[in-house]
């Protein structure tokens, strides 16, 4: 299933950026490839086992629990795949109609993740750069949000946000995208709700289950460039 972003997805890029109202939207053995149970796909190539790479993160600032895989569908799992983007190596690319994130890396292949995806996930595509990387970050709802749901007042700028832990909906890792120095107010993450990956939800930019976060977090450099499309 190599994808070719030439033909069917670059046709969607949209250049510029909308004005946004957003959700403020550990060592794994990485490189092994274990047979899979069920047929094999040439296309698809597992990154390691589920459990490996969804197991509970005791470790972690605030311990994560592990999935459970009747939640995660088997096509939403992280894996590494061919993909033929025409992209360097390094860039971070969010296919928004099929719910996935890929990472391209050398000699046509590419981690892919699956996302969920909210209102702001779709509303912003084009070209821009990851400026930040935080690890548990706070949460400060936009406005424009509080608006529509005033019991979130107590999270805003205002008040300091929304501290980091297993009920923030910024998960356990954020990418915060910029166009140049001007932040899109678009966000990858990880989220608290794993059951949301591979749907369209109420809120928020891109979310990805926490071990997923923290994976891309460990694999992606600062100012790496990012293709929404």
């Amino acid at each position: 299933m190599t994808k070719s972003l030439s033909r069917r997805h670059f046709a969607k890029i949209s250049t510029g950026a909308a004005a946004l109202a957003l959700a403020g939207c550990n060592t794994i053995p990485k490189d092994t490839y274990p047979p899979e149970a069920q047929a094999p796909r040439p296309d698809l190539v597992p990154d390691s086992s589920f459990a490996a790479n969804y197991s509970a993160r005791p470790d972690e600032r605030f311990p994560l629990p592990a999935i459970d895989p009747e939640i995660l569908a088997p096509e939403f799992r992280r894996r590494r795949v061919s993909y033929d983007s025409g992209e360097r190596p390094g860039t971070l690319i969010v296919d928004t109609s099929d719910f996935y994130l890929y990472l391209v890396e050398p000699a046509g292949s590419a981690m892919r993740y699956g996302v969920g995806l909210g209102r702001a996930g779709f509303e912003w595509s084009g070209r821009a750069r990851v400026a930040w990387k935080r690890p548990w970050p706070k949460w400060t709802p936009p406005d424009s949000m509080i608006a529509r749901d005033p019991k979130l007042e107590k999270w805003s700028v205002r008040n300091g946000g929304m501290p980091p832990g297993l009920k923030n909906p910024l998960g356990a890792r954020a990418l915060y995208i910029f166009e140049g120095k001007v932040d899109t107010l678009y966000r990858l993450h990880g989220t608290n709700e794993p059951q949301s990956i591979g749907k369209a939800v109420s809120s928020g930019c891109v979310r990805m289950i926490n071990q997923d976060a923290i994976d891309l977090y460990d694999r992606v450099k600062s100012n790496a460039p990012i293709l929404v499309t």
